[in-house]
């Protein structure tokens, strides 16, 4: 039998990305030149992506789809084991895909669950909300797990701190300054399972600056515009951004990053690392330089994992329930009928350990 034409195979033929097929055959946003190369080669290869749309809306095919953006990462396989508990109690079967945390491949992966009629999905998204309009187009059912993606488009000419700080505010239920920007308060309108990162972030800063640290910094990495921003609402104003410093999301970068902050700023006191790859990065960067934690330098990390207390000295954390929050989004995405999007926002927890003490 001749093999069936995949939305890949559609992006390869017409040069574009997977992500520009999904737009232009969901009826989303492209040039006059890219929609008609797309159409015709989809049309050439007899892809016919319509029927599956009426088919996840016709009926349910069971199963799941679960999409994080790296596999290897302690707090993930913490969420990944939430939403298969779940998942075993009811029954269902899940697809699980590691995204790379590239926009592109999870546009992909999207792609591929579509055509596998996986109808209900839960993410760790790293695309904007374009990347997943055509699948809420196409009937598919989504939740988001501890983060938000970007809304595309949304505020272009604002400070992307800005726009996260506004977003907190309303998880809040407060409208920033006055008003309400446009899709901030539920992307997509999609429900979501998060932590509260602002409580989280800024408790850890009030017992650094109980400490007597003044010059504390973040360290982030993708996905973390939301706990940055918590970082310098919680630190205040004047921020210096110097202090605010962001890795690409590998482990190489997350050390780069580190390495980097020790070394162009000695007179830092304390770093929130804002997640357990970056804390990991500042424990190594810390030992090359020499620098002795809590003695030189005071450590808080996001995200409580196992090695944290293996440490010399241990880690203080921020502990979100990764395990709680995969179930949770387990068991929105398999209630039936539910047609009120909603987040459900987790507590996080401060656990204090050696690797902070007073400034010197």
């Amino acid at each position: 039998m001749e093999k069936r034409a995949t939305i890949k195979d559609v992006a390869e033929a017409a040069g574009v990305g997977v992500a520009t097929v999904s737009r232009v055959l969901s009826g989303g946003s492209a040039s006059p030149s890219t929609r008609e190369r797309v159409l015709a080669v989809a049309a050439q290869l007899d892809y016919r992506p319509s029927a599956l749309g009426r088919n996840l809306r016709q009926r349910r095919t069971g199963g799941l789809g679960l999409l994080v953006p790296d596999l290897t990462d302690t707090f993930y396989g913490q969420l990944c084991e939430g939403v298969l508990a779940c998942a075993r109690s009811a029954g269902e079967p899940v697809v699980l895909g590691s995204t790379g945390g590239d926009p592109e491949q999870e546009a992909e992966l999207i792609g591929m669950l579509l055509e596998q009629s996986v109808d209900r999905v839960i993410a760790v998204p790293s695309g904007d909300a374009e990347t997943w309009a055509p699948a809420l187009r196409a009937g598919m059912t989504v939740v988001f797990a501890d983060r938000l993606p970007p809304e595309a488009g949304r505020d272009g000419d604002r400070d992307p701190a800005e726009s996260a700080l506004d977003d907190l505010m309303l998880l809040d239920g407060v409208a920033p300054r006055g008003r309400v920007p446009e899709g901030a308060a539920r992307p997509l309108d999609v429900p979501a399972v998060l932590a509260d990162d602002r409580a989280g972030i800024r408790t850890a800063v009030r017992y650094l600056r109980g400490l007597g640290h003044r010059r504390v910094a973040f360290l982030g990495g993708p996905g973390h515009d939301r706990r940055a921003a918590a970082f310098r609402e919680a630190v205040g104003a004047p921020v210096d951004e110097e202090l605010v410093v962001f890795g690409t999301g590998s482990r190489d970068s997350a050390y780069a990053a580190a390495s980097g902050l020790f070394q162009s700023r000695p007179d830092l006191s304390a770093v929130v690392a804002g997640g357990n790859v970056l804390g990991e990065a500042a424990v190594l960067a810390a030992r090359e330089l020499d620098l002795r934690v809590p003695k030189d330098v005071s450590l808080v990390m996001y995200d409580d994992v196992p090695w944290a207390e293996l440490c010399a000295p241990p880690l203080t954390v921020i502990a979100q329930p990764g395990r709680d929050m995969g179930y949770r989004a387990c068991e929105l995405v398999l209630r039936e009928g539910t047609r009120r999007a909603r987040t459900v926002v987790l507590p996080t927890e401060l656990i204090i350990r050696g690797s902070c003490g007073p400034r010197r």
